[in-house]
């Protein structure tokens, strides 16, 4: 089975991560062609992933364009279309992993007759996505796709209400290597007095820096919290949200919190991180397609709390696996910060126990399974 994987950035989101660890079983036999270049070319080269980037200006077509915004960009595509159709004669099936990427490889389906596969990891629904894009994309899916991936059942019932054909799609939850989050106590306290947190009672972010992911959010609540939490932020600015950041810095400094934060920008250390702190909170103010940062917390052996929205509801059971607190509610989650503080003995047992059950649910070798005996069914 050779497979055409298709993906429109060259940065890497959690939808990349994800496609990494799937493309790696068929590295012999496929390719991932990127619609720009970046830091996620070189990531795939270090695993020995083939990989092709298209184009060096990437297609700035944005998720909330109307209609003739869109087809005033829509010049951008044809140079990469004609690539990718091309390309496609070379494989078995078409698998794209993100919406531009559905865009391209459905019209390169159409045109060289290859089974088209859409990994769904967006949440399609007014909160994300203009009334045509939301359109384009399941029109395209329903028409098109021989199979649509979801990465949780909250992507794959917003799918269904935007219109999407349900016996098309098939949830199949990210997957992870247990053994890359097993972290020692030793490094976890080098890390700590790295960053000088001493005895501090530390609240994690992990997430590139944008409005919908609520750093703000985290930021307000710790205004609530006693002087000895902290935060750090994980991730950096993408896609032109450097405003944002700007934004975060100005609220920090109005609340007086500049001690008690620390931007950490991108860092490739995660699980290392994550260990490292007491909490790691998830802020969300948008449904969250499925929250991969939830599942690494939990494999890192620390406790989460999460905005009770889209897929972070199916990946935690509130106050067994973890917390669900109402997304953009700075004082609820200020107050179950506090509480995991007071508790810190409670939560950090709770954890341990999360991280043998995580390993077995979102293990990686599971979840490469069903998407290979998936793709199987496609081409038989």
């Amino acid at each position: 089975m050779k497979i055409l994987f298709l993906d429109q950035s060259g940065k890497p989101g959690g939808a990349e991560l994800c496609l990494l660890d799937i493309a790696r079983s068929y590295h012999d036999r496929s390719l991932i062609a990127l619609f720009s270049d970046g830091t996620f070319k070189e990531i795939l080269e270090q695993y020995q992933v083939p990989v092709r980037v298209l184009s060096k200006q990437g297609i700035n077509i944005r998720k909330d364009y109307n209609a003739v915004q869109g087809i005033g960009q829509i010049g951008q595509l044809l140079p990469i279309l004609i690539q990718v159709t091309k390309l496609s004669y070379q494989f078995d099936l078409i698998y794209a992993n993100t919406p531009k990427a559905l865009i391209v490889g459905a019209i390169a389906s159409l045109i060289s007759h290859r089974p088209l596969v859409y990994h769904l990891h967006d949440i399609i629904s007014a909160e994300h996505f203009s009334a045509t894009n939301r359109s384009l994309l399941v029109n395209l899916a329903n028409r098109c796709a021989s199979l649509v991936i979801a990465n949780s059942k909250a992507s794959q019932a917003a799918f269904i209400k935007a219109g999407g054909r349900a016996e098309l799609t098939e949830v199949v939850y990210n997957g992870f290597q247990p053994e890359s989050y097993l972290v020692d106590e030793s490094e976890r306290s080098r890390l700590r007095t790295e960053l000088g947190l001493g005895d501090r009672f530390v609240v994690g972010h992990f997430s590139r820096l944008s409005p919908w992911k609520g750093q703000h959010v985290l930021i307000e609540a710790l205004h609530y919290c006693p002087e000895d939490v902290s935060v750090l932020l994980v991730g950096d600015a993408l896609f032109g949200e450097e405003a944002y950041k700007v934004q975060l810095w100005r609220q920090i400094a109005m609340l007086g919190l500049k001690p008690r934060v620390q931007f950490l920008g991108f860092r490739s250390d995660i699980p290392q991180l994550m260990a490292a702190c007491d909490l790691v909170a998830h802020t969300s103010i948008a449904p969250e397609p499925f929250g991969r940062v939830i599942v690494e917390a939990m494999l890192s052996g620390t406790t989460v709390v999460a905005a009770a929205d889209g897929g972070a509801v199916e990946l935690i059971d509130h106050a067994q696996t973890g917390w669900l607190c109402p997304p953009n509610d700075p004082q609820q989650l200020a107050e179950m910060v506090v509480m995991c503080r007071n508790q810190l003995a409670q939560t950090q047992a709770m954890a341990k126990h999360v991280q043998a059950t995580a390993s077995q649910r979102f293990n990686l070798s599971h979840t490469n399974h069903q998407i290979d005996q998936l793709l199987r069914q496609v081409l038989a």
